[in-house]
């Protein structure tokens, strides 16, 4: 049997998925291979690929390490090519849904009208987010210390469900989205009670 594990700021494999910086393959039918991807910011990954006889770790993005059915030794490294490994595994590359996003919205004070800056972010984010087929959302509203901590409460909700009002409008399904309201329980930066901050009155969409 062979198991995989990371190793650093990681990549991760399971056979035949292709899931943060690795893809997994049997060669031929006889045997396992695994090889690991650049992380998309190009961050340095790792996974260790081992077996009842042995293990090795890979760590250059298209080193790729192979189990044959019946070896009875470490996984034997080599190097391939994106080209190589496009050719190969294009459907599951092809099928692999994009790393979680999130994006950050600010607020004019007391009011869930966004400032000038932040529509153009919610634009992008509502363009990028429809593109991804069954993502889910998770839109948090927050506020800074001004008022009092129940009405906090209640208008970063209200913020939260303005923005899960806009994708649904675009089509986005409301089902998968979810939505909370933090009040000042997770500022940003933090402030004594009553002060003005625009860095807290914020909704953060997390999509995944």
């Amino acid at each position: 049997m062979t198991a995989l594990r990371r190793c650093g700021a990681a990549g991760f494999a399971l056979a035949f998925v292709l899931l943060s910086g690795c893809v997994t393959q049997p060669p031929a039918r006889t045997g396992t291979q695994v090889i690991l991807l650049p992380q998309a910011d190009g961050t340095p990954s790792s996974v260790i690929v081992s077996t009842a006889a042995g293990e090795s770790v890979i760590a250059t993005p298209y080193q790729r390490a192979t189990v044959r059915e019946g070896q009875k030794a470490a996984p034997v490294i080599d190097q391939t090519s994106e080209a190589r490994t496009r050719d190969a595994y294009k459907a599951i590359i092809d099928a692999t849904p994009p790393p979680p996003a999130t994006y950050v919205v600010y607020f004019q004070t007391g009011r869930t009208l966004l400032t000038p800056d932040s529509q153009a972010v919610i634009t992008r984010a509502l363009e990028e987010t429809l593109k991804r087929n069954g993502a889910e959302i998770v839109i948090t509203g927050h506020t800074d210390t001004r008022a009092s901590a129940a009405s906090n409460e209640a208008l970063s909700l209200r913020r939260a469900e303005e923005m899960r009002d806009l994708f649904v409008q675009r089509g986005f399904a409301a089902r998968r989205i979810t939505t909370v309201g933090l009040g000042e329980r997770q500022l940003a930066v933090q402030t004594p009670d009553n002060v003005d901050e625009p860095r807290n009155r914020r909704v953060e969409i997390q999509v995944r």
